[in-house]
């Protein structure tokens, strides 16, 4: 009887812990977690939205999975209802149920987006402790790689345990989402970091190779003032919360592209963190164009979607002369627009003499030339872009 007993308790502390689902996440074991785990894939919910029911047992499985596979990554969940300190002032997060993911410490800006399976979000996990550097043995193989709009930074190391090799890592670590990353191995070359995209000239790093100055260089270059919007990053970029200042090309004639890029820096560089400064393919976008009066054969065309409301620029040429963009931008954020497309009077200064009032009632009429019935500008059409009602439970309801 007591080798039994001793038996039966050897065989109780020898079978290894399994974990049961994702780890509870609050404010108090956060920080440990992000030091570490080299990644946190975080699951914020709520137990009263269905879909957040929906993905609890598909997350809790794919963070057994994951626990079984590395000990690097771990997968938490977040009761936002206990806590919203974490989850409203920290996260921002406004839908549930919401993945987000921690890498090395740091939040990364793109969330999780892909299928809700198990396999998918266990594949997520393991893409994400991939070496975001690849080495290669040759500049000629890695510009080979470097193809259509790929944005890549190149490193040249004498050793790959050097300091500056290690800058360069933990850089690609926080910038990969954005941007391709390879290194050459030389002992017989400095240190060398260089930036290339297609059809843009191949851009050198100086001075010294330090993690803050470089991720500084290199997040200017591969999250760019301009970005393409297409049908797959909509989601996320509309997501944002930012008025969208849109280019319209016809993709046959790209070189607007760059004019547009040019004039933004010069006159609009400002504003970033309030406006969003995108290219759209006409062709692929001809709806938009449709709501608004346009057509491919007016490509390319200039227009502003505050979410609410979308405004052209009359004159495309306007893009060539200096100051215009900057005082349509101006006119969207002091309402002049809006106002505008109601014909409704400028607010008066107090300089100004009193107006007759028969002249402001004249002034608030409609435009003749505007169509009968037509008292507002054409609603946002890249709203419909944002998260959709079947997958998440939005949290603010009202247009931006």
């Amino acid at each position: 009887m007591e080798g039994r007993i001793l038996t039966l308790v050897f065989s109780i502390v020898m079978v290894p812990l399994v974990r049961s689902g994702a780890v509870v996440i609050d404010q108090g074991n956060l920080e440990t977690f992000k030091l570490e785990k080299e990644i946190v894939v975080l699951n914020f919910y709520a137990d009263w939205c269905r879909y957040s029911s929906a993905l609890k047992p598909i997350f809790d499985e794919a963070a057994n999975q994951i626990h079984t596979e590395s000990s690097k990554a771990i997968f938490g969940k977040v009761d936002c209802e206990a806590q919203k300190t974490l989850c409203q002032n920290i996260f921002h997060i406004n839908k549930y149920p919401t993945i987000k993911i921690v890498r090395n410490g740091e939040v990364m800006r793109k969330e999780y987006r892909g299928k809700r399976s198990v396999d998918s979000l266990v594949q997520y996990a393991r893409d994400q402790l991939k070496d975001p550097v690849e080495i290669l043995p040759s500049f000629a193989l890695i510009f080979d790689k470097i193809k259509n709009n790929m944005k890549a930074a190149i490193g040249q190391f004498y050793s790959n345990t050097s300091e500056e090799y290690s800058v360069f890592e933990k850089v690609a670590v926080s910038l990969k989402d954005d941007c391709h990353f390879f290194a050459i191995i030389n002992e017989d070359r400095n240190p060398m970091i260089s930036f290339r995209e297609n059809g843009v000239p191949d851009a050198q790093f100086t001075g010294n190779i330090s993690q803050e100055k470089l991720k500084t260089w290199l997040s200017e270059k591969c999250r760019p003032l301009v970005r393409e919007i297409t049908f797959e990053n909509g989601e996320e970029m509309t997501e944002e919360g930012l008025p969208f200042l849109i280019l319209f090309y016809n993709p046959e004639h790209t070189e607007i592209k760059q004019v547009f890029r040019e004039r933004v820096h010069e006159e609009l560089n400002h504003e970033k963190g309030s406006i969003n400064f995108v290219t759209a393919d006409g062709f692929r976008f001809a709806h938009p164009l449709s709501h608004i009066g346009k057509a491919k054969k007016d490509l390319p065309v200039l227009a502003i979607d505050s979410f609410k409301h979308m405004y052209v620029l009359p004159n495309f040429e306007d893009i060539h002369v200096p100051g215009k963009l900057k005082a349509f931008i101006d006119d969207l954020h002091s309402g002049k627009l809006h106002r505008q497309f109601h014909g409704a009077p400028e607010p008066e200064h107090k300089h100004q003499q009193p107006r007759d009032p028969r002249d402001t009632q004249k002034q608030v009429q409609p435009p003749e030339d505007k169509p009968a019935g037509s008292n507002q500008p054409p609603e946002s059409t890249f709203k419909k872009l944002q998260p959709a009602k079947s997958r998440y439970t939005l949290l603010h309801h009202d247009e931006l």
